[in-house]
């Protein structure tokens, strides 16, 4: 993979931050957009904005197909089998939310359990918790290994004939463990029990095949894969979409509204009430085109070298302490000694590299690991190994700065 070639195409990776060439190493939480990303959305709204699917005038025609297009294009980038199985949401969160709160509230009871893991984003605790306390049902944890991963034989020992569903990570933002979640929906699906992967730390950098994978409903955020903000998708298996109820009621999900009773339009347009993220989408498609050009297996091998490469280099930092597998996704969650994350990510601020720091919405992973917050490296198709070596440098002079905590 041509990276500096790759580097080109974003505008924002060539600046200075405080005096230092910017080194951006957030992408888990949010991805940077290239130029063919921009220009896209700039395009619809300089050259077609409209609402669409109810207009027959040109600009919304334009708009439609410009929309519905975006939509063939996540589902073949996932691999779904219909369009009508692909939803387009504001993001993860609101994708899970729908399931939580649709399916879940139409099928939970008092005695059912709801198995997730100790390391799920909150966007992936939270609603489950939620419609546990609705239902009746109960909140079942899969055990971590002592490295963060998760052993079939826990993960089948978790899951028994009272589970209702199972919602997991495919990635973890927090460990950068690659959760084996074809093995497990394999395990919910003995159990007759269905399964949502989120998607979200996944999506952006490597092949997902839904249908392989057998995911019940997946989840991911334009955001984190060169897409804008504000855009998402929920992909759910085409008979589950079909029985279950939006949670969202107005214009463009309805088929006929009389004046006490309504009736909804087909799948997937019934759970896309109101006007949609159509700039949103039409960008989506844009960064899907983009990630295509690369390619989603040069892109994991990329990531997965850096982040070996940051694994040795920072290993060899008195007082560093890593988070997480030796074979992890593309970022790497640390404490350097008893600096907080807070300082040390703004010492390495002033040296111009922006890393995370905090809880990471993860703070039940948080307390499993007995610590407040960690500081987070994380990479994408745009880093090289130069922006780690600078991460490096910036970690020394956080020790200088910092000395008397070592």
């Amino acid at each position: 993979m041509d990276v500096k070639a790759v580097r080109d195409e974003f505008p924002i990776l060539h600046q200075e931050v405080n005096g230092h060439p910017l080194v951006y190493l957030d992408s888990s939480a949010t991805s940077q957009k290239p130029r063919k990303v921009i220009e896209k959305i700039d395009e619809y709204y300089r050259g077609y904005n409209s609402n669409v699917h109810r207009g027959v005038h040109t600009l919304g025609t334009r708009a439609t197909d410009e929309y519905e297009g975006a939509r063939e294009k996540v589902r073949r980038f996932i691999n779904a089998s219909s369009t009508q199985e692909v939803i387009f949401t504001r993001g993860t969160t609101t994708a899970i939310n729908t399931v939580a709160s649709s399916y879940g509230r139409a099928n939970f009871q008092a005695g059912d359990e709801i198995v997730i893991t100790p390391m799920e984003h909150h966007s992936n605790i939270i609603p489950w918790q939620q419609i546990a306390k609705e239902t009746g049902a109960t909140l079942k944890y899969m055990p971590l290994q002592p490295d963060g991963t998760i052993r079939l034989e826990d993960a089948k020992e978790t899951i028994t004939a009272n589970t209702k569903m199972v919602a997991i990570m495919q990635v973890s933002n927090v460990l950068g463990t690659i959760n084996p979640v074809k093995e497990i929906a394999r395990m919910a699906h003995d159990q007759e029990a269905v399964i949502l992967v989120d998607g979200a730390q996944s999506a952006p950098h490597m092949k997902i095949d839904v249908q392989d994978m057998d995911a019940d409903f997946f989840a991911f955020s334009a955001h984190k894969m060169c897409g804008p903000t504000g855009i998402g998708v929920l992909y759910g298996k085409k008979a589950l979409l079909n029985d279950m109820e939006p949670v969202e009621f107005g214009g463009e999900m309805i088929d006929f509204v009389n004046l006490y009773d309504s009736t909804w339009k087909e799948l997937p347009w019934k759970f896309e009430g109101g006007t949609p993220i159509i700039a949103g989408a039409v960008g989506l498609g844009a960064a899907i085109d983009f990630l295509n050009e690369i390619g989603l297996d040069q892109i994991q091998d990329h990531e997965h070298k850096l982040a070996q490469y940051a694994l040795e280099r920072m290993n060899t930092i008195e007082g560093m302490k890593i988070y997480g597998p030796q074979e992890r996704a593309g970022l790497v969650t640390f404490n350097l000694s008893d600096v907080h994350p807070h300082d040390l990510a703004t010492v390495l601020d002033a040296e111009g590299i922006a890393v995370r720091a905090g809880h990471h919405c993860a703070q039940p992973l948080m307390r499993w690991l007995e610590v407040s917050a960690t500081a987070r490296a994380s990479f994408y198709l745009y880093n090289t190994e130069e922006e780690i070596d600078r991460l490096v440098e910036g970690l020394q002079t956080t020790k200088e700065y910092f000395g008397d905590v070592f």
